[in-house]
């Protein structure tokens, strides 16, 4: 399978180090989610399997324009892109779009965002992919960099987060064998204290006010998806 990923963050550097898969980032290579001028740097990888990991990842920036323009109208451009040349995209969302939803959500429960542009924006992402994309997949998740590299760590957050390199290659296994629709992507239930604990002495402390509590998933869909690999 070809395999272009769009972005080298964490995730994005993750995937393409556990696979030798291409990439294609605003720093090294100067393409822009947000403007189309720049999508022939990934004509050539047009008939690719297309993962997008580009977001405004301002969790709590008050800045709805810029937050809109990559995660939503840059989202829409990359879509009609995928469309025309027939690749499948793959969407990296987030558990935030679960944030003040039920606990445990399913991929077919109703998301309710938290009060945060960055939430609202990765949920209407999501819908845009899932009723546009010609092929598509959505993969909700949250990953930390390994080791934990902080001195405190939040004791009153719980969700299905991970280390990157866990979360990386659960969404490899769904994307190498061609997985289509919405996956929660992540392990058992723990704080981000308890995550933390694994790889450093990191202190507690309590979150911030406006980050949400609970962003926990049912992640039994992607452990059957996994089981029957194995």
């Amino acid at each position: 399978m070809n395999v272009l990923v769009l972005g080298d963050g964490l995730l994005g550097s993750e995937l393409c180090r556990l696979n030798g898969w291409d990439f294609v980032s605003r720093s090294r290579h100067g393409f822009d989610i947000r403007h189309e001028s720049t999508y022939l740097k990934i004509t050539p990888f047009a008939g690719y399997t297309i993962v997008n990991c580009i977001a405004n990842t301002d969790t709590y920036s008050k800045n709805k324009d810029a937050i809109w323009e990559v995660n939503i109208s840059g989202t829409r451009k990359l879509i009609d892109f995928c469309n025309k040349w027939g690749a499948k995209l793959v969407h990296i969302s987030s558990d935030y779009v679960y944030t003040n939803s039920k606990s445990c959500a399913t991929e077919e429960d109703v998301p309710v965002h938290n009060q945060s542009w960055y939430g609202y924006s990765k949920l209407v992402s999501d819908a845009m992919v899932q009723e546009y994309a010609h092929k598509n997949l959505v993969i909700r998740c949250t990953h930390k960099p390994i080791p934990f590299p902080f001195k405190e760590a939040w004791v009153d957050q719980v969700g299905n987060f991970d280390y990157v390199d866990k979360i990386a290659d659960m969404c490899s296994k769904l994307i190498l064998n061609n997985a289509t629709g919405v996956y929660n992507v992540g392990t058992e239930l723990k704080s981000i204290y308890d995550l933390a604990q694994k790889t450093s002495n990191a202190n507690s402390c309590l979150r911030p006010p406006l980050s949400p509590s609970n962003v926990t998933m049912d992640v039994s869909k992607i452990k059957f998806f996994i089981g029957e690999l194995n």
